[in-house]
């Protein structure tokens, strides 16, 4: 039994429906769907957008109006949700949500995290590495006590294989080499594992598109988007797909089936 697990990025939920991602979201047959930057507030989806189809949405939205904010769609419902990782400055931004599924057998976790982006300039590049810093030892206790997928925008390109123009972006936000060296830590010492990359070792497969240059129309891309697991449940991934027939933001959705169920 196939355990359906997406993530998306919508660069806003509202816009993402306007362009059939209700639609595609219904017919794909998710377990679980996690999405970024939804850019609204409970009101905005209550009642439309909290569900789609059988999956009902768990959300942290930012605090700030039209900004972040993330949710998790499931179909089974959870043992908990926790909304936000314990950092103040982070939690206001709306970048975590974790919903749990513990048995007495099992603890087990489905996360929905939204890195932030550090290209609009040098204070938002700060605000990132602090990210980062505060999230890697996150990470590590969650590891120590339960299993976990992470799926979401890492914002962050990690080899020369996954993006379109590396060497043109090696000063950039997103392949900065103190990023690309958390992450190359991260599957190191932290022992966390990129589960597209145990599936699929070709070149150009990116989830990001910048809507400047015709970068969609000539695939000039990024790879931005993860799934994030601890070992045994990375184990399980047997099938991905980045799907590319629609387009319900400037990212792709990134489908993985793993070999368990909640």
């Amino acid at each position: 039994m196939a355990f359906r697990l997406i993530t998306l990025n919508l660069n806003g939920i509202r816009s993402a429906a306007s362009k059939g991602f209700v639609d595609w979201a219904e017919s794909v047959g998710a377990d679980c769907m996690g999405v970024q930057e939804v850019k609204a507030q409970s009101e905005d989806v209550a009642g439309r957008l909290d569900h789609v189809g059988a999956l009902k949405g768990h959300f942290h939205f930012a605090q700030k109006k039209g900004y972040s904010g993330v949710g998790l769609y499931t179909k089974k419902a959870p043992s908990d949700v926790i909304a936000g990782f314990g950092n103040e400055e982070f939690d206001a931004e709306g970048r975590w949500v974790e919903t749990r599924f513990d048995t007495a057998r099992r603890k087990l976790s489905l996360i929905s995290c939204y890195f932030p982006s550090g290209s609009s300039g040098p204070e938002r590049q700060e605000a990132k590495f602090r990210f980062l810093a505060a999230m890697f030892p996150h990470l590590m206790r969650l590891k120590a006590e339960r299993e976990f997928i992470l799926v979401g925008d890492v914002n962050i390109a990690h080899h020369e294989i996954d993006l379109k123009n590396w060497k043109g972006n090696q000063k950039n936000s997103g392949f900065l080499p103190e990023e690309r060296a958390w992450l190359t830590k991260l599957f190191t010492e932290g022992g966390l594992v990129d589960v597209f990359r145990t599936l699929n070792p070709k070149p150009e497969q990116y989830t990001w598109w910048s809507n400047r240059g015709q970068a969609w129309a000539k695939n000039v891309g990024w790879r931005l988007d993860y799934h994030l697991a601890t070992p045994a449940l990375a184990a399980k991934a047997k099938a991905e797909h980045i799907y590319l027939a629609q387009r319900f933001s400037d990212h792709a959705p990134l489908t993985i089936d793993y070999d368990f169920k909640l």
